[in-house]
This record gives C-alpha cells, sequence and structure tokens, in this order.
C-alpha cells in the first residue's frame, strides 16, 4: 500500500499539481476509492489508518521533492503533529506555530464543538510546501463499533465554527450537539455569556433545562456530503455502479495493446494488470462525480480480508511495476507513459453509455477461482486452488 499510495501520489501531482492531491484527499468518497484501489476492504473504517499510514511512510523518501508532507497519525503519534508541522516550516519556509495552532483547533473542534459520540484517536494533517493543507482525522465509537471520518480543506475554510468541514463520513446519528454549524451562531454566543456569568447560573441553567423535559428540536436535511456505507462486509452487485466497471474493462481490453505497447516492457505483464491499471487511471483522472460507489475500485486488487477476493500480489506487484516506469519517465520529461494512463481513462467514460460484460457476481466467481494463479492472499495467508476444477473464462496476470 505505501509503495501504491506513493506512486499514485506522485502521479497526481506530476500530472495535476500538489493543490489537486490535496483537493482529493479532501473528498470522502475519492479518499474510500483511492483505500479500495489499494486493496483494503473497502467498507472498513481501517481504510483511514491504513491509507494515512501508507501515505506518510511511502512519501517519506519524496517528501521534500514534492513538497508534500503528512504529519500526525494514530494515537500517540498524533500529539507528535505541531512539532512535526514546525519541522516542516522550518525547512520549506511556512510558519509552523500558526500551523501548529490549527492542528489543535482542529481537533478541539471535532472533539469538543462536535459532540457526536465519536472520540477521536487519529489525526492526520497534509501541508504542502506553499502552504495548502487538508486535515483527515477519524472518531471511535466503542459501543456501537462505529466509526466517523472528518475531512478539512484550508482552501475552502471560511471559518473554524461556521461549517468548517468539507465532508464527513459515517452514519447519521440524528440530533447532535454541533456547535460549529453556521445555525449555531446565536447559541455559540449565548454559552460566552453564560461562561461570562460564572458556573453556578450555568449550572441552575442545566438543572432547569432537564426538568422542562423539552421535547428535542428535528434536525434539517444533511447539508455535508455524507459517506455512509452498509453494515455488511462483502461486496454486493448493489454496492457497484456495474456501467463504470464494464467500461473500465471494456477500455483496457480495447486500448491496452493500443496504448500500453510502450508502458507493458517488462514480460508477463497481462491483461489482468490492465484492468487494474484502468481503475488506479481513474483514481488518478476521475471527475468526483465518479467515486459514488468507492465499492468498485475493490476489483482492481481485491481486498485483504478476502471480499471481494483475496488480493492478487502478481498483479498488485506488476500494477506498481509499471506504474513506477510511468513516473519515472515522466520526471525525466517523457509523459508518454503517464498519458497513456489518462487516454484509458478517457476513453472508459467515452463509452461508459454502451459498454457490457459479466455481471458482478461472475467476475468476482472468476477471480476467486483463479485466485491461487494470481498469488492471492488474505489476512489469512495465500489463497488455495479450487477443489472442483470448472472451466471459467480468465485472462493472463
Amino acid at each position: 500500500m505505501s509503495k501504491l499510495g506513493r506512486l499514485i501520489t506522485e502521479a497526481i501531482v506530476i500530472d495535476q499539481g500538489r493543490d489537486a492531491f490535496i483537493r482529493k484527499l479532501a473528498h470522502p468518497f475519492w479518499f474510500q476509492s483511492f483505500g479500495a484501489v489499494m486493496g483494503m476492504d473497502w467498507h472498513s473504517s481501517g481504510i483511514t489508518t491504513s491509507v494515512m499510514g501508507a501515505l506518510k511512510r511511502g512519501l517519506d523518501p519524496v517528501k521534500h521533492e514534492l513538497g508534500i508532507y503528512v504529519c500526525g497519525g494514530r494515537g500517540k503519534q498524533s500529539r507528535k503533529t505541531p512539532g512535526e508541522l514546525r519541522a516542516v516550516g522550518e525547512r520549506v519556509g511556512l510558519d509552523g506555530e500558526a500551523l501548529g495552532s490549527v492542528s489543535r483547533l482542529v481537533a478541539k473542534v471535532d472533539s469538543a464543538a462536535v459532540q457526536d459520540g465519536f472520540d477521536l484517536y487519529l489525526h492526520s494533517f497534509v501541508v504542502a510546501a506553499d502552504g495548502q493543507w487538508t486535515v483527515v482525522q477519524q472518531g471511535m465509537n466503542g459501543a456501537r463499533r462505529q466509526a466517523r471520518r472528518y475531512h478539512w480543506l484550508s482552501s475552502e475554510l471560511e471559518s473554524f465554527v461556521d461549517d468548517p468541514h468539507v465532508g464527513v463520513a459515517g452514519e447519521s446519528r440524528g440530533t447532535i450537539v454541533n456547535l460549529s454549524d453556521r445555525r449555531s451562531d446565536e447559541n455559540r454566543a449565548a454559552v460566552l455569556k453564560e461562561v461570562a456569568r460564572g458556573p453556578d447560573h450555568a449550572l441552575a441553567a442545566i438543572r432547569d433545562a432537564r426538568r422542562s423535559r423539552a421535547p428535542r428540536p428535528q434536525p434539517e436535511p444533511g447539508i455535508l456530503p455524507n459517506l455512509q456505507l452498509p453494515a455488511h462486509h462483502d461486496v454486493r452487485p448493489g454496492d457497484v455502479v456495474m456501467r463504470r466497471l464494464h467500461a473500465a474493462l471494456t477500455a483496457a481490453a480495447e486500448r491496452g495493446p493500443e496504448d500500453f505497447e510502450s508502458l507493458l516492457l517488462t514480460p508477463g505483464v497481462g491483461a489482468r494488470t490492465v484492468e487494474s491499471l484502468a481503475l488506479v487511471a481513474e483514481v488518478i483522472h476521475g471527475a468526483p462525480c465518479r467515486f459514488s460507489d468507492p465499492a468498485r475500485f475493490s476489483y482492481a486488487h481485491g481486498g485483504k480480508d478476502g471480499h471481494p477476493f483475496p488480493v492478487p500480489l502478481r498483479v498488485y506487484d506488476q500494477t506498481i511495476g509499471t506504474l513506477r516506469r510511468a513516473v519515472h519517465a515522466a520526471r525525466i520529461g517523457n509523459a508518454d507513459r503517464l498519458a497513456a494512463m489518462k487516454r484509458l481513462d478517457e476513453h472508459a467514460r467515452r463509452i461508459e453509455a454502451v459498454a457490457k460484460g459479466a455481471s458482478w457476481d461472475e467476475l468476482v466467481s472468476r477471480e476467486r477461482h483463479r485466485s491461487h494463479v494470481y498469488g492471492g492472499r488474505t489476512v489469512k495467508g495465500p489463497a488455495k486452488p479450487p477443489t472442483r476444477q470448472r472451466v471459467l473464462p480468465g485472462v493472463d496476470p
């Protein structure tokens, strides 16, 4: 994941700039798709910690070259964020102390101003050398065994207390205390007055409110993009927009020989890898509206728990190798290989309305049947050959 995450990041920065990558990280649906294409279970809360951890490790050797710095992390690592930001500031000429204050304030908003039953345990602050930043942080509700992810983006931030989030990923829990909502302006002003009047008056007001038992106001329709994922662990047909997947697979079959003649220089890279590259290409180049079904990207490299199928290590390694060569060539002035991936994504979008193919269940069955051929692996170990041999259509890895 560290290798693929680094290469996807480099490809985006080379082709679209640092700002584009910062913006993509702040998009909840893109973030979920990014984790799925890297082999994490498509709806797992672990995508957040795994993606940010993989990015921090993967980008560390090239952070000065790219000008993108991943600070913070999970648990104790999150408390090191201000110090890491100060170090970045000294390196690139930014006000590290101010960035550290932003980090603390962002964390305080989602842990105190937003009281939704989720305790923050991960705080990742990604800053570019030009000062643009995004924060991805996650809270956990232990009783419900649910997580909620909060996305912030500096370029969209007008106020820390008036709808500061660009997105929230998690299941709605109805009415919550949210003093960062723009509709809480009068409430915030009243809170300041109560603080000024001292604790005795505040405690008396609380007792009066409890006695009155006034009905709770009904929440207004959601304003933020809210990524809600189902409880089931497996990937089901309803979780995937099949016309998009068919378009990617058809584009891989039609344009692979044409666009990848110079890209696929390593012997053994075949049609199955091109299918994965088509989905990676969409993560790099796709428009925001195309990430409403993150589960679709799990077809690229499966999932570590075996859903929808074991991670095909041979395909994964070939995807990394192919993308690495494309990024390296672009760095020395030859962008043809990265351009080939962009053309692959463009072709998929052009044929989306007419592309057809196998059902999701048929595609998954094929991948599971051939998983041992692709070096399939889950957290439980390597995939085993099927007990009964069946003739299924397949493609070379």
